[in-house]
């Protein structure tokens, strides 16, 4: 399932430079968002993250691994409902911003790294229960990125483990707007999304099993989205 990756960089084989600067641009563009706007999400949690942490805790899962944890309103529930939270973003302020909202009673559960998820995960096979993402997927990743991606995030999960992340998908209204960057990514705004049909969310789950898609909306436009949730064989 995961494209082979250089050795000596963990990123994968023959990585086009002109994807390098689509996505060192992003990164510079949501640290900026993030330092202009440190509240940009608020401070509820999202209702995937909600979701999420109910079903950890249904299954009795304890140990999670956030991607993209961006300005942490999601991370915070994760650990509110008494999960050991492990959360990964390029933005090391921003995580920074999350230990400090955890405050005493919950950082103790918290562990935090800086990291680029088209490199491989920094984490031994089979370290974590369950891994939670909403909408780092549906960023500017490539479709083989996002392979790599998902082999990454089958070796981390423990037999039994489950997956829940989010993404646009190809009905919502920003689709085919602004500029097309090739692979179903588009720039609007400053910011590319990867939007995803219902073949590359089936793609992504070859090694688990894809046990539901569900469809929702957020935000003003409002944004269109999948939440999937596979389970690690």
């Amino acid at each position: 399932m995961s494209e082979p990756r250089d050795r000596g960089t963990g990123k994968l084989a023959g990585a086009a430079p002109a994807d390098d600067r689509i996505i060192g641009d992003q990164q510079r563009h949501w640290v900026e968002t993030f330092t202009a706007n440190p509240e940009m999400y608020g401070p509820e949690p999202s209702e995937p993250g909600r979701h999420a942490a109910a079903c950890f805790v249904a299954e009795g899962l304890s140990a999670v691994l956030e991607l993209g944890a961006g300005q942490g309103r999601d991370t915070l529930e994760l650990l509110r409902r008494g999960l050991e939270v492990h959360a990964l973003d390029f933005a090391p302020d921003a995580l920074a911003d999350i230990a400090a909202l955890a405050g005493p009673e919950l950082v103790g559960r918290l562990r935090a790294t800086v990291h680029d998820v088209r490199r491989a995960l920094p984490f031994a096979e089979r370290s974590f229960d369950a891994c939670y993402s909403h909408m780092l997927f549906t960023m500017a990743l490539t479709t083989e990125e996002l392979e790599a991606l998902a082999g990454e995030v089958h070796r981390v999960l423990r037999p039994g483990g489950l997956c829940i992340y989010t993404v646009r998908h190809t009905g919502d209204a920003h689709y085919g707007a602004g500029r097309s960057l090739g692979d179903d990514r588009y720039e609007n705004g400053g910011f590319v999304v990867h939007f995803f049909d219902r073949p590359l969310v089936e793609r992504l789950a070859a090694a688990f099993e894809l046990e539901d898609v569900t469809a929702f909306e957020e935000g003003d436009l409002p944004r269109r989205l999948w939440r999937a949730t596979m389970r690690r064989r």
